[in-house]
């Protein structure tokens, strides 16, 4: 919490000690949610977190697509549910934390259901809710008999218009087209079909003019989740209401934001939230890139833990191992490219005109003109050098976005950042550079289009960066899929020990209650399945090895980069159903954008890439050979989720729980991750002894995770401090204390170090005391113990200090 954040209200709970996160949707209610409550509370969590609560489209599973911000979903149960879960809650001392989506709405299906924008389409600019959403009503030409007003694309038919005249009824005062529903403008329903499109605030257009014609924001390259402006006071007030009164009411305790970097100025909505509710406890999704740190004068406590994920599955990982296995995948592939790479060519093409998002770099381009209209010494910059100095700054831009507030000077790092991102200009657009970065800075100062710009180029980089880099680079360079998370960095794998402790205690001392995450509701693979995965960098020829006989057992695939996507696939989440691995490896391909897309599938290449996967699950002398290396390499992977199970718990932070992963989870890419969670069977295996099997992960799994969310619960966790082993397989240990009473100690690298003789006389120093290590009910002595003894049982130990 940093000085300039609200500080809480007297008596207001306080920040979390950890908390669970529940998938709500029509087959897990808040009703199911309420009768988990005992099971979570005996597992030690302190709060339950929420996706988000608002009425959704019917049948959403995520609830992210959000049509009416004044109630509770009534297919979760409604607020009458929402307020029996948290007296639940409370009867077992939990609280809970909420899901916020204030960057969008969805524009669903039918359109009704959604009635600010439903007026917005029936009277235009000059509807009461015009200002609510992101739209540039000069972009496209407005209804014959007002052509200078404006009006909205609608980029949904299937065909051309002309094409499809013939199948748009009038139902009253309803346009109808298929399950879609468009209000009339009023005095226009019996005019003859093409006037009375040519009358409306809004066009009906084939779905392929979106990318080049949009002028509405989204979320991302998403057309059904049209942007909310929260900037604007009454729009915040009104889209928040119904949360606020149950935070003032007692139900919700904190909140989660969905993707600040959508926000005109996150930093302002993140302070009008703390003024609101005396300082909740608030965390962001804020994705950070490399060595970049939240903002300081943000008022949460941190991020939502992508960050976390980043450094402790890093720490676990064969940096020169992963670099070898890079190596063999691009000779294998006959490839040069490298992640780096990879991410730059996913940003140019989604910016490049006819990608996914040049209406965006459009709409920038609109605005420099607009300023150079009214500002005769910033004009007569040509739109194609505009553009093409705002395509090379979004893709050659090394972060998210920059936050700079227009009055403001900007931040230094966001000067950095711009100015380094358009040092590659040629000479010829050296001019219009300088002026697209003052702009971008806010340094050429103040005005309406001016201040847009500024914001709206920060709104566009973060789209640019989250597809071209997360949704399309990480798809497509299959060497360690592992490394291809959010908020990842596959082209330096691997962390240091010591740059994990430095990380750690930068953690303790700024952002001690941020969230820390391991799996969540968007990771493309479960902790466990990266945990495999995790292992092949220790024996890169050894794969590389295996994944060629496996090709040459399997027959031609259609590519290599999808045989390295479908191999390890099968490792990562082995058993596997062929179903759901089809799903997978469509998903992914179409992503990648390199065969096929989601926009232009290629129907022969998908039904090779089926037929393939299929024939390699039913090949009998293959599952076989596939099956005995996921068993050779489980040693271990159970090593390592373990010791990412026991990092997450305990480093500092708020360790965020994905629902079922207190036990091994092995899911993969939505929507494999977003199904229910059988909660019951799990509180019966709470209640088992650990010793009944032993070596048994699933038991192994629950049991330290309840063991150390309870000594967090019990305020067990004190200070960060490392400790360092000594002998011969030292680096393979990796310990802390937390405050005087708590040691971690974790196994890194297992395959190395069972492959190098084990932990011999490899020695770790004790802080004075007795220790017991509470995963085997043990002693363990103090000073100076015997690594190998410390961990004879698991890969992991947490030890207390007796009293």
């Amino acid at each position: 919490m940093t000085s300039e954040q609200p500080r809480p209200a007297a008596g207001a709970v306080g920040p979390p000690t950890s908390s669970y996160r529940l998938q709500l949707q029509p087959a897990f209610t808040l009703h199911d949610a309420r009768r988990a409550v005992p099971y979570l509370a005996a597992l030690g969590v302190s709060h339950l977190h929420l996706s988000p609560l608002l009425e959704a489209t019917p049948g959403s599973t995520h609830g992210y697509d959000t049509v009416d911000h004044g109630r509770i979903s009534e297919q979760l149960g409604g607020e009458p549910a929402l307020r029996e879960l948290a007296a639940e809650a409370h009867r077992h001392q939990l609280r809970l934390i909420a899901d916020v989506v204030p960057n969008h709405m969805a524009l669903p299906v039918p359109e009704q259901l959604n009635q600010p924008l439903w007026e917005v389409l029936r009277d235009g600019p000059d509807s009461r809710y015009a200002h609510w959403f992101d739209i540039d009503w000069t972009a496209q030409p407005g209804p014959v008999d007002a052509p200078g007003r404006g009006r909205l694309l609608l980029p949904l038919l299937g065909d051309r218009l002309g094409a499809v005249l013939d199948q748009f009824t009038v139902e009253g005062d309803t346009l109808r087209y298929f399950e879609h529903a468009f209000p009339l403008r009023p005095g226009t329903a019996g005019l003859p079909i093409g006037e009375l499109l040519g009358r409306q605030w809004y066009r009906p257009a084939w779905w392929r003019l979106a990318d080049g014609e949009l002028n509405y924001r989204r979320f991302f390259t998403v057309n059904q989740l049209i942007a909310v402006r929260v900037e604007v006071p009454e729009v915040f007030e009104a889209t928040h209401r119904t949360l606020l009164r149950l935070h003032a009411d007692g139900v919700l305790d904190g909140f989660r934001i969905d993707h600040p970097d959508g926000l005109a100025d996150p930093r302002g909505y993140l302070r009008r939230l703390a003024e609101a509710t005396g300082g909740a406890y608030t965390v962001v999704e804020k994705i950070l890139t490399g060595p970049e740190r939240l903002p300081a004068d943000w008022a949460c406590a941190g991020t939502t833990g992508y960050d976390a994920l980043r450094r402790i599955d890093g720490v676990l990982t064969d940096h020169a191992g992963a670099e070898r296995l890079v190596h063999a995948y691009r000779q294998d592939c006959g490839s040069t490219a490298d992640p780096a790479e990879e991410g730059r060519r996913g940003r140019a093409e989604l910016t490049a005109p006819g990608g996914e998002l040049a209406a965006e770099v459009a709409r920038l381009v609109r605005l420099v003109e607009r300023i150079g209209a009214a500002e005769p010494a910033l004009a007569d910059h040509p739109a194609p050098a505009v553009r093409a100095v705002l395509a090379e700054l979004l893709t050659a831009y090394p972060v998210y976005r920059p936050y700079v507030v227009p009055g403001e000077p900007a931040p230094a790092e966001a000067v950095t950042d711009v100015t380094a991102a358009l040092a590659g200009l040629p000479p010829e657009l050296a001019a219009t550079g300088e002026l697209v970065r003052g702009l971008a800075l806010g340094e050429l100062g103040r005005g309406p289009a001016k201040d847009e710009f500024c914001a709206r180029f920060g709104q566009t980089a973060s789209a640019v960066a989250a597809k071209g880099v997360e949704d399309t680079a990480f798809y497509r360079f299959n060497a360690l899929l592992s490394l291809n998370e959010v908020g990842g960095h596959p082209a330096r794998p691997g962390l240091r020990p010591a740059e994990f402790h430095d990380w750690c205690g930068y953690l303790a001392e700024h952002w001690p209650h941020t969230m820390t995450a391991l799996s969540t509701h968007d990771t493309k693979r479960s902790a466990d399945a990266r945990a495999r995965l995790t292992v092949l960098a220790e024996l890169p020829e050894r794969w590389a090895a295996e994944c060629a006989a496996w090709t040459t057992a399997a027959g031609p695939c259609p590519d290599r980069p999808t045989a390295w996507l479908l191999w390890q696939t099968l490792i990562a989440a082995w058993p596997v159903e062929p179903d759901r691995l089809v799903g997978i490896l469509l998903k992914s391909v179409r992503e990648a954008k390199r065969a096929t897309s989601w926009t232009s599938p290629d129907e022969r290449f998908e039904r090779r890439l089926t037929e393939y996967a299929r024939a390699a699950l039913a090949n009998p002398g293959l599952c076989p050979r596939i099956e005995g290396f996921v068993h050779s390499i489980a040693p271990h992977a159970r090593s390592n989720s373990l010791a990412a199970a026991l990092l997450h718990l305990t480093v500092p932070g708020v360790p965020d729980l994905f629902q079922g992963s207190e036990e091994p989870l092995y899911t993969l890419v939505d929507p494999d991750n977003r199904a229910p969670v059988d909660l019951g069977s799990l509180a019966v295996r709470l209640t088992d002894s650990p010793a009944d099997r032993p070596g048994d992960l699933a038991r192994e799994k629950l049991h330290l995770t309840a063991t150390a969310l309870r000594l967090r619960r019990a305020g067990e966790l004190g200070r960060y401090r490392p400790l360092a082993a000594t002998g011969p397989a030292a680096g393979h240990l990796l310990a802390f204390t937390r405050g005087e009473r708590t040691v971690s100690a974790v196994t890194r690298l297992p395959y190395g170090l069972d492959h190098g003789g084990g932990w011999r006389d490899t020695m770790l120093e004790l802080p004075p005391g007795h220790w017991t290590d509470q995963l085997t009910g043990l002693p363990v002595g103090d000073g100076e113990v015997s690594v190998a003894r410390l961990l004879k049982h698991h890969p992991v130990a947490l030890l207390v200090r007796d009293s």
